[in-house]
Parts: structure tokens; C-alpha cells; sequence
């Protein structure tokens, strides 16, 4: 876009284009989101932005109308492959704040000062800052949704002392902590994520909860997403309450620092999902956002998906028949390779029959029960020596199982959010019994590609043999073949494997 088209987006508070830019008013030192119902600046006033954590850099304070710290992530970060997505990947799961800039860097395989300034020559702002303004949306959060004392929340939204998390939230925001809990939004589709609402869930043993408002952009379709995780549910891990169409899913969460539960309801708000988070560790709560964010594909751009497929003729029907169709991700990385492993060559049913098996079998049970949730899924240590022998498998497909988790637990298949894709693929390839159906599905949703096609999976044939589609012309779906194979699963007649 040019700065022309994007102030032609302001001019129509088109919410399309919400977290793709943002845009700052000299007059007024505030910056916006395109869809800030304010009233539209002069375009001689305008400056625009290509992250949030630009804006402040140059001065610009958030509006407390439109809530620009709220919106959804850009699809770029998944659509990109190259240095600068990884990086934004790896800084929304926290890295940054976990290891430094140092730790992302090696983790890119640059040097610290290329990484700076790769992204500030393309960002506007480098890692340090993009980390800072994520870490100020994670304490409005909490000011805004728990009782806890300005202090606590400091150091739980990683900050490294009060001085520095007072200081920052005055510059992103013009606002002390006080004043930011005193000015709870109301609920609008505007006000982000954070619930009006606000104080704490419940605690169950030291457990605080966090309600939030997950925002996502377009249409959202809930039914096949909730859909599409009930089939795969496994138990004790995973449950999914309630009737269709009024459903909450839940599940365990093993984070960085401790273990967490979600909840999140399917009935949607006025572009948003609401989540409940009971988390042992404050600390974790950035990261699991964007984890349950991975697994609900909020960040999609449903705009440029439909666009590009309902030009081919034979999935324009199923674009206009499914509005808001998302490829779920996952919340980790590991667990989908291994649950992908147990799914080879069988159906979702038998997957999900060894997926119980494992997780009652090895998973680490909760120190207390909540409903059907009693497990944390096992890790890849543990795995990795496991005679296996309670799944029933041969042993051939348990040694592809114990291989896999080796690889996993030593780093020789690298699977967190900034991991190299085509690198992470060709590992995984080189795993002895991992096909191509195993390490595509892998790439699709534990490093969240929306550019992968399954061409073998015979759901996805028989859903091209319904539809009328031809794989042949799936090059003109790029970069967004992914969301085709899900239309494509969803064909009357089609199952996904």
C-alpha cells in the first residue's frame, strides 16, 4: 500500500486493515488504528506506522478510543518466511523478554546489531521496542482485568523494575497505572481485549484468572474451528463443553514458567472471542496469548484469503458458502508433531484413541483436577526413552515415535514460533518413518504456514473430486493453500485426516 491508499483506509475506518498499519496525528500526538471512530485527520496531519511499537518511538501516545495495542497481529508475520517474520513470531511468544536480544538473534542465526537493524529499517522499530510495547499491552491487560497491586503486575508483565513499567506505560499510553485501571473500556468492539468487566476468576492455588477479549479481524467461522478441535480432543487434556453453537473449549497449557488453563467460548462478540485464562505464573500470560492466538488462527487475514481463492472458480462457491474460515494452529509446537506421528495412516478417530492412550499413560497429572482436565501432555524428554508398549503400536511406529521426540528434545528438529520452515520440514523428512503427509501437516500447524498442501491426503482428493477442483492449479491459491485445503476438507463427503 502507499501512504495515499492506506489514509484512503482511514478516510473509511476501514477495520480490514486494523494491525496491518497504524497512523499518527502530528496535531495531537496520538497514534490510531485505521478504524478509530475519531474524526479523520488532515493528510498533511498523518504519519503512518508499520507497528505499534513505531509509534511511541516517535512520540505518538495510543488512543484510549480506539485501543491501536489491541488489534489483531498482521498476517505478514505468518505469511512471511524471512528474518524479519521469524523475528515478530519469536517476539510475540516472548523471547525476547525470556532471553534478549542476544537469544533471538542466535536464534535467527544473525548477529544482535543485524537483527536491530533489520527491523528497524523495516519496522521502525527494533527488538527492544517491539518487546517493550507488548509488554505495555500485557500490563493493560492486567490493570485493567485483576486486582493486583501495580507492582505485581510490573514484574509479571515482564518488566524489569517499577520505575521502568511506570515510565513506559506513560509514554505508549499518557497515563499513569492508576489512571489506566481507573479508565476500564466499555464494551465495544474497539475496546480490545481486555473485559470491562475486569477482577480475578478464581484462584485455586495460587491460580489467578484473566478474562480477556481476543480480537480477530473479517468474519470469523467458529463452527468449523470448534469443530475441527472436538474431533481431536483428547482426554484429560482437552474437553469441549456445552451444545454446538454456545461451546467452550478447554485444555491445559504447559508455558515457560508453570502450567495454565484456557477456556474459550465459541459464541463470538463483535470481533472477538472471549478467553478465560487461570494461569499458575503471571509471567506466562504474553505467551499464552499468542499461543491460543496460533491455535485459533486470529491473526488470518480473511480478506486476502477469500480474494485470492474465489478467483478459482470451483472454490468460489466454497469461499462464499464458508466466510471466516481459519487453518487452526496449535498452542505447542512438540505435542502437534508427536500427535501428528500418532495420526499417521490412521483415522482421526484412532489418532485421537492412541492420543488418550498417551497422555493417561505418560502426560504429568495436574496437582488439581479442574472437570475433565487432568493432564498436561507429556514432553519430548519423556517420551524419547518410553517403551510406549500402552499404545498398542508396533514397534516400528513407536521407534518413529521415540525418534521424534529424541530429535526434539536435543534441538535437531527446532519447532518454536520463529523456527525456519523449510529447514524445520527438510528435518523432520529426515527422521526415519516421517513422510511428507506428517511433516506438511506439521509445518501447517505447529509453525503455523498457511501456504501447505497436503496433495497425497485422500480427504482432500475426494474434496477436489466434489468441488470440481483441480490440485493442478493450486499455485494460483499461493500463499494461502493451506485455508483451500481446509474448504477442500470440508467439502460435503470430505473428512480432514
Amino acid at each position: 500500500m502507499s501512504d495515499d491508499s492506506r489514509y484512503e483506509a482511514v478516510c473509511s475506518r476501514d477495520a480490514r486493515f486494523d494491525g496491518e498499519f497504524f497512523f499518527g496525528v502530528a496535531t495531537t500526538g496520538i497514534y490510531c488504528r485505521p478504524s478509530c471512530p475519531a474524526t479523520t485527520p488532515r493528510r498533511k496531519n498523518v504519519r503512518f506506522f508499520p507497528t505499534s511499537a513505531a509509534a511511541p518511538g516517535a512520540g505518538f501516545r495510543a488512543c484510549r478510543r480506539c485501543r491501536p495495542d489491541a488489534v489483531p497481529g498482521s498476517a505478514d508475520w505468518n505469511a512471511r518466511a524471512d528474518a524479519v517474520g521469524r523475528a515478530m513470531r519469536m517476539i510475540g511468544d516472548g523471547v525476547v523478554d525470556r532471553e534478549g536480544v542476544a537469544g533471538l538473534a542466535a536464534r535467527l542465526g544473525y548477529s544482535a546489531r543485524q537483527v536491530q537493524r533489520q527491523l528497524t529499517a523495516e519496522l521502525g522499530a527494533g527488538p527492544v521496542a517491539l518487546a517493550r510495547a507488548q509488554r505495555a499491552h500485557t500490563a493493560r491487560i492486567l490493570l485493567q482485568t485483576t486486582p493486583l497491586r501495580a507492582s505485581e503486575i510490573a514484574f509479571a508483565a515482564g518488566f524489569s523494575s517499577v520505575r521502568q513499567f511506570n515510565d513506559t506505560l506513560r509514554e505508549i499510553y499518557a497515563a499513569t497505572p492508576t489512571e489506566l485501571r481507573a479508565a476500564r473500556p466499555a464494551k465495544s468492539s474497539l475496546s480490545g481485549p481486555a473485559v470491562a468487566t475486569g477482577g480475578v476468576l478464581g484462584t485455586n492455588g495460587g491460580t489467578a484468572g484473566v478474562p480477556l477479549r481476543l480480537a480477530y479481524r473479517g468474519s470469523y467461522d467458529t463452527t468449523q474451528v470448534f469443530d475441527y478441535l472436538a474431533r481431536r480432543a483428547l482426554t484429560g487434556l482437552e474437553e469441549m463443553v456445552g451444545a454446538p453453537g454456545a461451546r467452550t473449549y478447554r485444555r491445559t497449557l504447559r508455558l515457560p514458567h508453570a502450567c495454565a488453563i484456557v477456556e474459550i467460548d465459541e459464541r463470538p462478540g463483535d470481533g472477538w472471542l472471549e478467553c478465560r485464562l487461570r494461569l499458575t505464573e503471571l509471567r506466562d500470560l504474553t505467551t499464552a496469548i499468542q499461543r491460543i492466538r496460533r491455535l485459533f488462527d486470529l491473526d488470518a487475514d480473511p480478506y486476502a484469503v477469500a480474494e485470492r481463492l474465489a478467483a478459482n472458480a470451483a472454490l468460489a462457491p466454497l469461499v462464499g458458502a464458508r466466510p471466516g474460515l481459519r487453518s487452526p494452529g496449535t498452542a505447542d509446537p512438540h505435542e502437534l508433531a508427536v500427535r501428528a506421528v500418532l495420526g499417521q495412516q490412521v483415522s482421526v478417530a484412532a489418532g485421537r484413541v492412541l492420543g488418550d492412550a498417551l497422555v493417561a499413560a505418560y502426560g504429568k497429572p495436574l496437582a488439581r483436577p479442574d472437570g475433565g482436565l487432568t493432564h498436561l501432555f507429556p514432553r519430548a524428554e519423556d517420551l524419547a526413552e518410553a517403551p510406549l508398549t500402552e499404545l498398542g503400536m508396533p514397534e516400528s511406529r513407536r521407534a518413529t515415535l521415540r525418534t521424534l521426540a529424541t530429535a526434539l528434545a536435543d534441538g535437531t528438529v527446532r519447532l518454536d514460533a520463529g523456527a525456519d520452515r523449510d529447514r524445520a520440514e527438510k528435518e523432520l523428512l529426515g527422521l526415519r518413518g516421517i513422510g511428507p503427509w506428517t511433516a506438511g501437516y506439521v509445518r501447517m500447524r505447529a509453525l503455523s504456514d498457511p501456504d501447505v498442501l497436503l496433495e497425497s491426503d485422500v480427504a482432500v482428493l475426494a474434496g477436489a473430486r466434489a468441488a470440481g477442483a483441480h490440485l493442478e492449479d493450486s499455485e494460483g491459491w499461493r500463499p494461502w493453500r493451506s485455508y483451500a485445503m481446509h474448504h477442500l476438507w470440508n467439502v460435503p463427503r470430505a473428512r480432514p485426516e
